[in-house]
């Protein structure tokens, strides 16, 4: 059963289209890196995900494990396991990080939990992301660098242990040095919980450590190519002039995202690495 399908997805926000009938399909343990450039509607597709009220969405559908995904609020969307990592995390003064963690975990319907173990738990996941023991106190984000609240994002999406995590951005204003630590990190976390990550980014970089199974690229809030890890290095080199701007057809009839189904169904087969250019 696959964890997340999208069908022919379209959404706008104040009246503009944002995304224009994006269909993917994830499922458990998979790993899908959506490249693009600015404004090509990978944040947008994030939020949608997720259900900001910003958006509203115009037409085709979204499960995770079978339920219907856009008939449920953004709480009950967490609540069954959905995890964003925001692209600009917001500070929130006057609610400490270890309590905003505590009471999030324990509604997604973890275990009662002890402050001292609760704290013992999170300054774990902070010390393996070199985060300092002192900032689970803070407020949540309050004062933290571009960086550190990108490393307490993967420090919360470790805790709450989500069946599908969506990462915005999550290597931006990242050093290297720190961009290894977070994506091992997270990598290590997806491969023992076998969750489905829905990587966002602009740069082969992240994926050198944190390897996706399948890339797909977004122009003007369409999918317009998919492939494997080649794909995104050869972005990295050619950059996304070669991704055409064309609209998603179904590969495979029947298939929900049938572009990267048919990879699959190659890649089992043997056939190595391609890339499929979708034509109108």
């Amino acid at each position: 059963m696959a964890l997340l399908e999208i069908k022919e997805l379209s959404a706008s926000v104040s009246g503009k289209r944002i995304l224009d009938g994006v269909s993917l399909t994830v499922s458990r343990g998979q790993v899908h890196a959506i490249m693009g450039p600015n404004g090509s509607g990978k944040t947008s597709l994030a939020n949608v995900l997720m259900g900001s009220p910003k958006y509203v969405v115009e037409g085709g559908s979204v499960r995770f494990l079978s339920e219907d995904l856009l008939a449920l609020s953004t709480d009950q969307r967490a609540r069954k396991g959905i995890f964003l990592a925001f692209q600009n995390p917001v500070e929130i003064s006057g609610l400490s990080f270890v309590s905003f963690l505590k009471r999030s975990a324990e509604a997604r319907g973890a275990k009662r939990f002890g402050v001292s173990e609760f704290r013992s738990l999170l300054e774990k996941q902070f010390n393996a992301l070199s985060l300092p023991r002192e900032f689970a106190s803070r407020d949540v984000n309050h004062g933290f660098s571009g960086g550190e609240k990108k490393r307490s994002e993967a420090a919360q999406l470790a805790v709450l242990n989500p069946k599908l995590a969506v990462l915005d951005e999550i290597d931006s204003g990242l050093d290297v040095d720190t961009l290894k630590t977070t994506a091992r990190e997270i990598r290590r976390w997806q491969k023992k919980s076998k969750a489905g990550l829905l990587v966002m980014t602009h740069y082969q970089r992240l994926l050198k450590y944190l390897p996706a199974d399948f890339v797909h690229v977004m122009r003007a809030g369409k999918i317009v190519e998919s492939g494997g890890p080649a794909l995104a290095r050869r972005i990295d080199r050619e950059g996304y002039g070669q991704a055409q701007a064309t609209s998603l057809r179904t590969v495979e009839s029947g298939d929900s995202g049938g572009n990267y189904a048919s990879l699959l169904k190659q890649k089992k087969r043997g056939l190595g690495e391609v890339s499929i250019s979708l034509k109108s």
